[in-house]
């Protein structure tokens, strides 16, 4: 691990690289923390997250557009990977992008019928099939409480 950061680190001077605990981007202070275990699972969140960096991810607008920030950034963790001569699973990636695709069915999923909508703005869902309307979290990892919106008279 100590040795890919260094190449990192020499190829992206404007990025700072930092051990912690887990693996984050952070485009405020254009910081990478990574965990400095020599676990193949946190050298390939490492590249991951310097996907996010190289893609300039900063926010999302919708769920949905999260999910495919997810996936662009695993795309470029692909590419990085095949450049340092890294293995990088592609299991691992799916198992990766099965939290978000989770986190989204469940936060689509509506209150009343069970069917699943589509988010009308940030946080704001409406059901295909009854036309229900309902409000989630803007936290990306905790448990996805919907409140259902009440229909104008």
């Amino acid at each position: 691990m100590e040795k890919l950061v260094k190449a990192l680190q020499l190829a992206h001077p404007d990025i700072t690289f930092v051990p912690g605990t887990h693996a984050s981007w952070s485009p405020q202070q254009r910081q990478i923390t990574y965990s400095a275990d020599e676990q193949e699972t946190s050298t390939w969140s490492l590249l991951h997250e310097l996907g996010h960096a190289l893609l300039e991810h900063k926010t999302y607008a919708s769920d949905t557009g999260l999910v495919r920030m997810e996936a662009d950034a695993w795309e470029r963790a692909v590419e990085l990977a095949a450049l340092y001569q890294v293995t990088l699973d592609a299991e691992h990636i799916q198992d990766c992008l099965d939290t978000y695709r989770d986190w989204l069915h469940k936060r689509s999923t509506c209150p009343s019928c069970g069917h699943h909508g589509l988010e009308q703005s940030k946080g704001l869902y409406r059901c295909l099939n009854c036309q229900g309307h309902w409000q989630v979290s803007s936290a990306r990892f905790c448990r996805p409480y919907r409140l259902k919106m009440r229909q104008n008279a």
